[in-house]
């Protein structure tokens, strides 16, 4: 038995499927998930807190990079923002696409290893980084999302503070020259940055 991340692009692990209902900023989701993504059965917490605290300005271009499942997107999705999900996990998308619909919600769905496949800019880009993946894999993540945003557009990450949070922040304030900590519970923080061209 091999073992898979959840960043794997094409999980072999065996499809089982689950359903839960998830309240989000009031609102209220049906959820589905699966073996092989991140989280299966619940929404957890640094997806949460990142949702529930995330600035969303109305009718902005919003990436959900790395969307599993679909939970940050389809808030902002909710909340008024034009919005791209992706991800490199093919049963990830398949869910994001099957939740964005369940919700009555639109989102385009993009199968991208980071930015491979993202060729437009955004004004708010959100990400839970695979810190599993390396800090490097993290750092690449978010100097290319620093490249994809329009001025004057967010940056939104969540992590565990003391295990690369602190170290993802620190290179955020070195790459933006601005990072905020916009929420933190438990052991983890949302950190937000702006781009000033």
């Amino acid at each position: 038995m091999t073992f898979e991340h959840y960043y794997t692009k094409k999980p072999t692990s065996a499809l089982k499927f689950y359903n839960f209902k998830a309240r989000i900023r009031g609102f209220h989701f049906e959820l589905t998930t699966s073996t092989g993504v991140f989280s299966p059965k619940k929404v957890d917490k640094a997806t949460k807190l990142l949702a529930e605290n995330m600035i969303i300005r109305n009718n902005e271009s919003f990436l959900d990079l790395g969307c599993g499942y679909g939970a940050v997107g389809i808030t902002a999705a909710r909340m008024g923002a034009k919005v791209v999900m992706s991800d490199v996990n093919e049963r990830a998308l398949m869910l994001a696409q099957k939740n964005i619909k369940n919700n009555k919600l639109s989102a385009e769905i993009v199968n991208s290893e980071g930015f491979a496949n993202i060729k437009i800019f955004f004004d708010n880009i959100c990400l839970n980084p695979p810190i599993a993946a390396g800090m490097k894999t993290c750092k690449s993540l978010i100097h290319e999302s620093c490249n994809h945003l329009n001025n004057h557009g967010l940056l939104q990450i969540v992590a565990r503070h003391k295990k690369g949070g602190r170290r993802l922040m620190e290179y955020m304030e070195e790459l933006f020259s601005n990072v905020q900590t916009l929420a933190k519970k438990g052991v983890f923080r949302v950190y937000v940055s702006e781009k000033n061209i």
